[in-house]
């Protein structure tokens, strides 16, 4: 990036004070940074800076101690807005999969049908029957139903049917 004179950046606020509870019941005043959304049981973590002091060869310099801690070792001053502190949440989890398997009219082949897996092309948006694999198995039994090649229902349907042959 170009020099202090260029730099456009719009200059931020100091992060916000909080009260860090230490695990020996002392309070200590401390910075917030950031929060972050995390998996497991304790949903947000948050960095905060902690006063510390750096010897150097000139004297003490004040300097400042980073670490990410839950929210019950916060507590919130009276007063203190946080709400311009930078948050981070999950990503939105994936839409579900599609609900498994359709049967349709074969269009090619009156009065047959085919089945397909529920995200193949040739049935999304074109309506058909949604099916549970058990169901699509039993529609794939009956005289003129085939199993679509152009998605997984061939790969997936035609081998569990086989493996039933033979047996009552």
């Amino acid at each position: 990036m170009g020099g202090a004179s260029g730099d456009q950046r719009p200059a931020r606020a100091a992060p916000p004070a909080i009260t860090l509870n230490l695990p020996d019941g002392q309070a200590v005043r401390a910075r917030l940074h950031e929060r972050q959304e995390v998996p497991g049981p304790y949903r947000w973590r948050y960095l905060v800076g902690v006063p510390a002091w750096t010897a150097r060869p000139e004297g003490v310099e004040a300097a400042e101690y980073t670490v990410w801690v839950t929210g019950r070792q916060l507590t919130p001053i009276e007063g203190v807005d946080l709400s311009a502190v930078p948050t981070r949440r999950l990503p939105s989890p994936p839409p579900p999969p599609a609900p498994g398997w359709v049967v349709r009219p074969a269009p090619e082949r009156r009065g047959r049908t085919d089945v397909h897996d529920a995200a193949c092309r040739h049935v999304v948006g074109k309506g058909g029957k949604e099916l549970s694999t058990l169901e699509a198995l039993d529609a794939l039994m009956r005289d003129g139903a085939r199993a679509c090649r152009d998605c997984d229902a061939a790969a997936v349907l035609n081998p569990a049917l086989e493996l039933g042959e033979g047996r009552a």
